[in-house]
């Protein structure tokens, strides 16, 4: 007979990460939804290897967060587009999250954005029990949810206060100030993987852009090129200035001077 404290008979009710479905089959309702997560992440991974050197902190791309049992267990899960979760480890027990499961870990999320593929109801519907709004704001508790709607060119941010969501006003650059990462967040006209779009984008606090892996390294191949082009005009004058100094000791020369050395 066992005890009834015996670890080999303690019961799990509460499945992990790699106990629940990582998706619940659909396919992902627009083109752009990867393109704009890896943007969002490449640009911000330099601030947060700065805010979290030990390297403890999650990015969610499409992955479901868990926050009740249902079934099927999937119901139970929302999937922002794009999230980020301090002070947690970006693997749990060597292995890739196949989710982020809220009774496991029961940090909340800083922010939670979605992207509008629909008419945007999907993202405001405040149904309880039900609705993305009411989940994310009730249940979920991420800080800052973002909504964006790329076909309006548009983005609506807002701060969880006194357990409720308020929009937020834009700054006078148009942005939205997430000060615990010391970043904004806002809208970029540009090309990216070849589209020209109102993409979503990190600046930091003081309006600079952060720059995508692709943009940074372009932008130090034209500082290379930069400091190449001095170099070799600093080297064209050297050369001038060599010639100039040769032609003034012949000419000093040929008047029986023996220039100095």
């Amino acid at each position: 007979m066992t005890s009834a404290t015996d670890p080999s008979t303690a019961l799990t009710p509460f499945p992990d990460h790699t106990q629940l479905p990582e998706s619940d089959g659909t396919f992902v309702k627009n083109w752009q939804e990867h393109p704009q997560s890896i943007l969002l992440t490449d640009s911000i991974t330099p601030v947060l290897k700065q805010l979290h050197p030990e390297g403890q902190y999650c990015i969610g791309q499409d992955l479901g967060i868990y926050w009740r049992l249902t079934d099927p267990l999937e119901r139970g899960a929302q999937a922002p587009d794009w999230f980020y979760v301090a002070n947690v480890p970006p693997l749990l027990d060597g292995q890739t999250r196949r989710s982020y499961v809220l009774w496991r870990e029961y940090i909340a999320p800083l922010i939670a954005l979605e992207f509008v593929s629909g008419d945007g109801r999907e993202e405001r519907d405040k149904t309880p029990w039900k609705g993305k709004f009411w989940i994310y704001e009730q249940v979920i508790h991420p800080a800052f949810y973002g909504i964006y709607e790329v076909n309006k060119a548009s983005v609506e941010v807002y701060k969880l206060i006194g357990g409720q969501y308020q929009l937020l006003a834009a700054n006078e650059r148009g942005h939205y100030p997430i000060t615990r990462l010391g970043v904004e967040l806002g809208l970029w006209q540009g090309e990216y993987q070849n589209a020209q779009l109102p993409w979503l984008r990190w600046w930091d606090l003081q309006g600079n852009l952060l720059l995508s892996g692709e943009e940074r390294a372009e932008q130090e191949r034209q500082r290379a090129e930069s400091e190449r082009q001095r170099a070799e005009l600093e080297s064209q004058r050297a050369e001038l200035e060599s010639q100039r100094a040769d032609r003034l000791s012949a000419q000093l020369r040929s008047l029986g001077i023996e220039p100095e050395a």
